[in-house]
């Protein structure tokens, strides 16, 4: 790191240079190249999946979800005005770019899309599916001539997955808001403004080069249209928070009387390996997903740890060069007016840091219970997760799509936003028999609200039917009815025929989807668990830390699950946070929270336990290795953890449902991570723990190969930091306690 920290600085115009072309270059290319972001849940070998292979064998061109929706309060909807205005924009909206097909309720096979009480009427959208759909401008324009036609008592809303990508997207506000917050905060740690700058470029730059290469990605693989913001998310608070660690410990050494190039590459020789080892534990939580096997995740995972590499690339390549090109005004005005007055004075570990970590050291016992028991508090609402769609009935209200979605369920009733389809083949007369007698069945099952009569294709070798839900496709009622249907009622209707029928639809397919990840969540769990804790073995030589992070980081990912739950399930808050009403979680989100909240605890627990390891090994004095530790730690973890939230709340207002859980979520859990876990419960179990922290078995000890995060002290010869005097009665420890 050290050969590496110093050619940076030589060639730093060089370095400068080729990170500006690596970020100008993806950049041209993914703008030329377009985005092929995909959103298939699908399954293979799910029940679902099967009932969508056959839908689109035997009905290709049917399987969109968007809508026209209209309702007039004063009269009905076959009324000559709004028949006549309703038909004029159909017509409009049919001659679009991108519109293949518009199906009125005004034709002769249209009654079924009028509401009972007439009032409610919707016409279906089909839009063209080449080249990966139409563009959000052209969808856009349909928005906009169907809304036209409102006024005088009607209302018009349009709804739908293709629709929906109109809305939810605030532009790059949230990434904004995001740096300029976090940009205060570094000012008022350093003092400088161009020091304070340096974390802000350096992150920017790599996680643009990533948000780029991750466009690119979508053409060799399957990547949701989710993973670049989640990916600037990540890569944003992580990049921001590993320079900030970087340029501190390059201020220190200034504030020690070190040359620029000596502090830059001493910074890059300790903490920078602590920055590569932190990102490698990320990057080993994200490429957990891997083994999961299921190509929707596959992206997202590769696509997030893309995004960690580059902007520890840039911390390590980047910031030395930028390092170099400021000097000394990393440093504050204050601060190197006084270097030159006074000299380099060693730096005591002074203030509330150093009176916390004397308070810890004190009462290990009842501050660490009452960190347990705000944990645990906060998990609870974890135990009723229920994984599900959260579809456009849990947008915002003033949203179309929300619009749409309720002007459907008050006119047709609510199982109309998701409706179930039935399907299979059909190899014989017999068998169409059969399952033309299936709706009559269908009919007087329990929570259904209608049944369409059994259609076959033209070749009439495969057969649907479509199931109106009593209930929204969201509740856990559709979910039951799904199961219903699947182990009782269809299996009963059809047996003896030699019918195989599958269940199908929004709910049925989000339900398999979730019975899939919740199936091989232990095993990613214990993997990601497993692989963390081997590295942090390797790292710190002893059986009690990995443990412990283990502990924690599964403490610091229920408690933010709990969070999350009280607010997108629950509904706690989230119309005060313009993120609509409650819903469930979506079924893929435990495993990307789970993949990046274990990355990003293992961050504060690498940074945290090196400074006490490296007081550990030479003292061999557990008290102080812990207060030390965390007395000359804190700060900077506070500071990173403050940036960090910021940047993830900011993504709140993305607009974004999914998004906005992640932030949450990802917000939630470092704020617990670092004021709560760091710096109170693990230090705490630690000075209870005493000598035992740093146990290994002598066998295992020989049998490990050795690494160190940073180098021994010898190599970087820092200056020595004694005791503040003030503690001295406090800070007396008794060796290996």
């Amino acid at each position: 790191m050290t050969s590496l920290a110093r050619w940076c600085l030589r060639r730093r115009s060089v370095v400068i240079v080729l990170w500006l072309v690596a970020l100008l270059g993806t950049g041209a290319a993914a703008t030329l190249s377009g985005s092929a972001y995909s959103n298939d849940y699908g399954v293979p070998g799910t029940e679902s999946t099967r009932a969508t292979a056959l839908m689109e064998k035997a009905f290709p061109g049917q399987g969109g979800d968007d809508t026209v929706v209209w309702h007039s309060d004063s009269g009905t909807v076959r009324a000559a005005d709004v028949r006549q205005r309703m038909t004029t924009a159909l017509g409009e909206i049919a001659h679009l770019p991108g519109v293949t097909a518009v199906s009125s309720p005004y034709g002769s096979d249209g009654a079924a899309r009028i509401s009972p009480d007439g009032h409610t009427a919707y016409a279906s959208l089909t839009f063209a599916s080449d080249g990966g759909g139409p563009g959000k401008a052209q969808v856009q324009k349909v928005v906009e001539t169907a809304k036209k036609a409102a006024g005088g008592g009607l209302e018009v809303a349009l709804g739908g997955t293709t629709i929906g990508t109109t809305e939810g997207k605030g532009g790059h506000l949230s990434e904004i808001i995001g740096v300029l917050v976090a940009a205060v905060v570094l000012f008022v740690v350093f003092g400088s403004l161009a020091a304070s700058l340096l974390p802000i470029a350096t992150a920017l730059v790599g996680v643009g080069t990533a948000a780029m290469g991750t466009v690119l990605l979508g053409h060799l693989m399957t990547v949701a249209d989710f993973a670049p913001m989640l990916g600037t998310l990540i890569g944003l608070g992580v990049g921001i928070d590993y320079a900030l660690f970087i340029v501190t410990r390059h201020r220190k050494g200034l504030r020690a009387g070190l040359s620029v190039h000596e502090a830059a590459e001493r910074a890059v020789a300790t903490t920078g390996r602590a920055v590569v080892f932190a990102g490698g534990t990320v990057c080993v939580a994200l490429l957990g997903m891997l083994i999961l096997r299921l190509s929707f995740l596959n992206g997202v995972a590769v696509a997030a740890s893309l995004t960690v590499v580059l902007t520890v690339a840039a911390s390590v390549t980047l910031l030395p060069a930028l390092l170099g090109l400021i000097g000394h005004r990393a440093l504050s005005r204050r601060e190197r007016r006084e270097l030159a007055e006074r000299g380099p004075r060693p730096e005591l570990p002074t203030g509330l840091a150093a009176r916390w970590s004397a308070f810890v050291e004190r009462h290990p016992k009842l501050l660490g219970i009452v960190a347990a028991a705000v944990m645990a508090v906060l998990a609870l609402p974890a135990l009723s997760l229920h994984l599900g769609t959260s579809d456009q009935g849990s947008n915002p209200a003033t949203s179309t799509t929300r619009q749409a979605y309720d002007m459907l369920g008050e006119g047709f009733g609510p199982g109309v936003n998701g409706p179930l389809t039935l399907v299979a083949d059909l190899d014989s007369a017999a068998d169409q028999l059969a399952f033309n007698r299936l709706p009559d069945t269908l009919r007087h099952t329990e929570g259904v609200a209608s049944v369409s009569p059994s259609t076959l294709s033209d070749s009439g070798d495969t057969g649907v039917i479509t199931v109106v839900p009593a209930t929204s496709p969201q509740s856990k009622e559709t979910s039951d009815l799904v199961d219903r249907l699947r182990d009782t009622v269809v299996p009963k209707a059809t047996d003896g025929t030699g019918v195989d029928v599958s269940v199908g639809g929004l709910t049925a397919s989000y339900d398999d989807f979730a019975d899939v990840i919740l199936g091989k969540l232990p095993l990613f769990v214990g993997t990601v668990v497993g692989l963390g804790c081997l590295l942090l073995l390797l790292a710190f030589r002893s059986i009690g830390i990995p443990l412990k992070a283990a502990v924690m980081n599964i403490a610091a990912v229920a408690s933010s699950f709990g969070i999350v739950v009280a607010i997108f399930q629950w509904g706690w808050g989230s119309g005060l946070l313009g993120l609509g009403t409650g819903g469930p979680i979506e079924p893929f989100l435990p495993v990307v929270m789970v993949s990046v909240l274990f990355g990003l605890s293992m961050d504060y627990q690498v940074f945290l336990v090196s400074r006490m390891y490296e007081e550990w090994l030479a003292t061999r004095d557990n008290t102080r290795a812990v207060r030390v530790g965390l007395a000359e730690t804190s700060r900077v973890i506070n500071s990173a953890a403050v940036i960090m939230i910021a940047v993830f709340l900011a993504f709140v207002l993305s607009g974004d449902r999914v998004i906005s859980m992640f932030g949450i979520g990802l917000a939630s859990a470092v704020a617990l991570d670092a004021f709560v876990l760091r710096t109170l419960l693990v230090p705490a179990l630690m000075h209870m723990l005493g000598g035992a922290n740093w146990w290994l078995p002598k066998w295992l000890d020989r049998r490990l190969p050795r690494i160190s995060i940073e180098p021994p002290e010898e190599a970087v010869a820092p200056v020595a930091i004694p005791l503040p005097r003030v503690d001295a009665d406090v800070l007396v420890g008794s060796g290996g306690r």
